[in-house]
This record gives structure tokens, sequence and C-alpha cells, in this order.
């Protein structure tokens, strides 16, 4: 059986307009969903809600995924407070989701593989029952059964406009869509564990691809998480990254990878350094990286 959300809308007392749902039939609570925002000439919505303990912490999930738990924690918290409910509509992506921030507009990117994975669970059907996943790939299916693809190796606009059909207006599908991925995180582990498994298999991928082409074997971790942090938000090129490695220092090295974007990120990069510092305080993060088995030792 699906679930049926309601959307309500209220304008807070700074002038806010709030959206919020309830499960129709079941008793469950209203939640809350997101804000609404413009965004230069888009209109979207937005949730950073840290409330619940819903946020990723790398000791919930170290004893699984041992040091790369710690590895991503600091981008998840420069990037949503690590918030499990991080959600934005309003830029070109159309939607974007995690604590990770996974964007749909990138073909087989983060957020099209993360929702392959979400849609192998069990309760799937029960939050999205028009979608399936038919040999690896997303598709529609309407009332008369006969199904559609909505992505594939060129293109994900149209998995985009079925979560968010524009980004001219907020829009019902829009809010249902989020109403979905809010209630289904808040209520399940598998969905936020599943959050931070994609999270890790990401960076991990990374660092296999990043330390090919910057040789990065036997590098200190803290040097590897700044060009996987760098190229994860892309304030920075390969090129700027291996300037900054060009020194016999590796301490110099992750001093010069700080300063790329430093001049329109300065919060961004001095949260990763400060949360950086306490995992190396608590000795946490005095690992290198082994390009052979590609793990930190």
């Amino acid at each position: 059986m699906a679930y049926d959300f309601k959307i309500r809308s209220a304008v807070t007392s700074t002038g806010k307009t709030a959206y919020y749902a309830k499960t129709t039939g079941l008793g469950d609570p209203e939640f809350f969903v997101a804000y609404k925002t413009k965004y230069e000439e888009r209109f979207g919505l937005y949730n950073v809600s840290v409330s619940n303990n819903l946020v990723y912490n790398a000791t919930d999930y170290v004893n699984e995924f041992g040091f790369w738990a710690y590895f991503i924690e600091a981008t998840a918290k420069v990037e949503s407070q690590g918030s499990f409910l991080c959600l934005n509509t309003y830029d070109r992506a159309y939607f974007t989701f995690g604590f990770m921030q996974f964007a749909a507009h990138v073909p087989n990117g983060d957020f099209v593989r993360f929702l392959r994975k979400l849609l192998t669970l069990p309760n799937a059907l029960e939050y999205f029952p028009r979608l399936r996943l038919i040999d690896d790939r997303i598709f529609y299916k309407n009332d008369a059964g006969a199904t559609s693809q909505l992505e594939n190796d060129s293109s994900s606009q149209k998995l985009m406009e079925y979560l968010n059909p524009t980004t001219n207006e907020v829009e019902q599908q829009e809010l249902i869509c989020s109403a979905r991925f809010i209630h289904w995180a808040t209520n399940d582990p598998k969905h936020r564990r599943l959050q931070v498994e994609h999270s890790i298999s990401l960076y991990k991928e990374n660092m296999k691809k990043y330390s090919k082409r910057l040789n990065l074997n036997g590098y200190p971790a803290k040097v590897c998480f700044m060009i996987c942090d760098i190229l994860h938000q892309g304030r920075g090129t390969y090129d700027r990254i291996s300037y900054a490695l060009d020194t016999d220092s590796h301490e110099k090295a992750f001093q010069n990878l700080c300063t790329i974007g430093n001049t329109h990120y300065p919060t961004r990069i001095n949260g990763l350094k400060a949360h950086l510092k306490k995992l190396e305080q608590a000795g946490l993060f005095n690992k290198k990286y082994k390009a052979d088995t590609n793990e930190f030792v």
C-alpha cells in the first residue's frame, strides 16, 4: 500500500512559507517538509533540519565502514550540518537530497545511483509506487501499466521533471516527492544507511580515480580528503590541485589546498579545517593513503 500525503502551507512569524505533510488514514503526526525560497529566477524548497538527531555522525557507522566513516564526515558537516533530511529543489539540479546533497541533474550521477539503490528496498513501492527499476534503470509506470524510461547515460531530465516539474514555482508534485523523501529518511534506518553507504562509495571511487591522476600514494588522509572535497564541491581543478601538491612537504600541500576557493568559500574551508583538526586531535585521522589497496593505513 502506497503512502498518501496531504500537504498544507503556513506563513511563519518571520514571513517564510513553510510546508507540512501528513500521511492520510494512518494517524501519524504531521511533519515539516521544507521552506519555500527563491534563488536567482528559480523558486523551490529547502530543508536543512537537524532535529530528532537525524544527523550523520561517523561514530554511528565506524563499526561497519571503518575509517571511511570519518573520511566523509567533514564534508557532511559543511554540506548540510550532516542532516539526513537535507533537501533543495531551487537550483539547476531540480532536486537534491541527503547529507552529501546528491544532485539529480547528472546522468548516472550520485543522486541517480542513490535512487536506484533506494528502489531496491522492500518498502520502495510504498513511497514511489510509480517508479520501477528495470535493468538498473529508473522507469515510470502509468495507470495502464506501460513504462517509460526516466534516465539514461546521456540525460536525467525526465527524472528531474518527475521529481520537480519546473523551477518556475513550487508545485504539488514537487511537494509530494519531497514529503516522500523526508518521511522515508525520517522513519527508515535503511534509507539513512544507504545515504552513508553511497557517500562512502562515492569517495572511495573518487580516491581511486584521483590517486591515479595525482599519484597520492603515501599522502596523509587530510590531504586526500581536501582533494575529495574540492572536487566534490567543484571549487578547483586538477591543474590547481596538482600545483598545490608541488611541494616537498605534505603539511604545505595541505595548506596550499586550503587556499583553493578561499575567496568565495572561506566559511566552508574553515569549517573543514576545524573538523579535521578535531579528528586529528582525537587520533582518528592520522592515516596515510595506500594506493594498491585503496585504503588508509
